[in-house]
């Protein structure tokens, strides 16, 4: 038996019930995994209010992410075997797999053997944060040395992850933030400039530190009224992607800047890296590279026991943590 994380309607964290639950022996394709950590996103507390970009089957699990060891496979799998340490990206729908479980299955393709020297508390949280961040910056924009790359929201996991990839690929990567009470984290954590909205124009800051020019790449999660500022921080003939929707307003369109500055925005989501077998093998052996390297490095900002997984969503939408939330078991 094992207990997972259910919710028969959208809400609140309240909604959140432990269910005791046998767990079928893994079918084809499919890989049994013991969960000794499970890595919190904010896409779960999106799905949870049935706002997110599937609509949500009830009764319905939640989950990305999580890391643990393999329990069992199914027909056909070969990569693995009982004993192995794994961890999971966010490759599969919610309707059908799920990681807030003591045991969960998973589908194969979705299944890596993270580097050794990550704890399973790390390993959790690697893959939303970094393929998310990689698949705009490094396979799509193609960042390179001499790129500015404007972060909003950096404080969050995905934010944290993008200054790291920037900074990798030798670009110089811009935080954004809403106060200057994050400042000098974000600056430790690798943010070459650090903007803080409510402080300062950020589009006159951008152009400060850009020399005129405007930055070349903007990584918005947020969208919403501010989004037009980001278009005018923009070089000539920039990209703005937009991968989240923080803002639940809706995010305006300044036709009149864009024709002359040519600006390309662009709807966003993991699933252009994760949903190919090549691209998504790509995606995680550049991780796993910088990984070792040092260069990528997970940020934790704290860790909860799974029975308190309500108050972890509590938490989590309270926008006050620094990086990665994580839930051990």
């Amino acid at each position: 038996m094992s207990r997972t994380i259910k919710f028969t309607q959208a809400g609140g964290p309240e909604v959140l019930e432990f269910i005791e639950t046998q767990v079928p022996a893994p079918g084809p394709h499919e890989v049994r995994i013991k969960v000794k950590a499970i890595g919190i996103n904010r896409a779960e507390s999106m799905w949870r209010n049935d706002k997110y970009v599937e609509p949500v089957k009830f009764p319905a699990g939640l989950g990305y992410e999580a890391a643990g060891v393999v329990d069992a496979v199914g027909k056909d799998v070969t990569d693995f075997a009982a004993g192995d340490t794994v961890s999971t990206i966010p490759a599969f729908s919610l309707n059908r797999y799920f990681t807030y479980g003591e045991v969960i299955l998973a589908p194969v393709h979705a299944v890596v053997k993270h580097p050794e020297s990550l704890s399973f508390v790390e390993a959790a949280s690697v893959w939303m944060m970094f393929l998310t961040a990689y698949g705009a910056l490094i396979f799509d924009a193609q960042v390179k040395a001499g790129d500015f790359v404007i972060i909003p929201a950096a404080s969050s996991s995905v934010g944290l992850a993008a200054i790291q990839l920037a900074n990798y690929a030798g670009a110089t990567p811009i935080a954004l933030t809403r106060t200057s009470e994050k400042t000098s984290r974000l600056h430790e954590a690798g943010a070459a400039h650090v903007i803080a909205t409510q402080e300062q124009d950020m589009v006159a800051e951008v152009m400060r530190i850009t020399s005129g020019n405007g930055a070349r790449v903007a990584f918005d999660p947020v969208g919403g009224r501010a989004f037009p500022k980001l278009i005018s921080a923009l070089a000539d003939q920039g990209i703005a992607y937009i991968y989240g929707a923080l803002s639940e307003g809706d995010t305006p369109i300044p036709v009149l800047e864009m024709i002359p500055k040519m600006p390309t925005v662009k709807g966003y989501s993991i699933r252009l890296v994760v949903g190919d077998e090549a691209r998504r093998k790509a995606a995680v052996e550049y991780v796993v590279k910088g990984l070792a390297s040092g260069a990528l490095k997970p940020v934790i900002d704290r860790t909860f026991k799974f029975d308190d997984i309500v108050e972890v969503h509590r938490y989590l939408e309270s926008s006050e943590q620094f990086g990665k939330i994580v839930v051990t078991l």
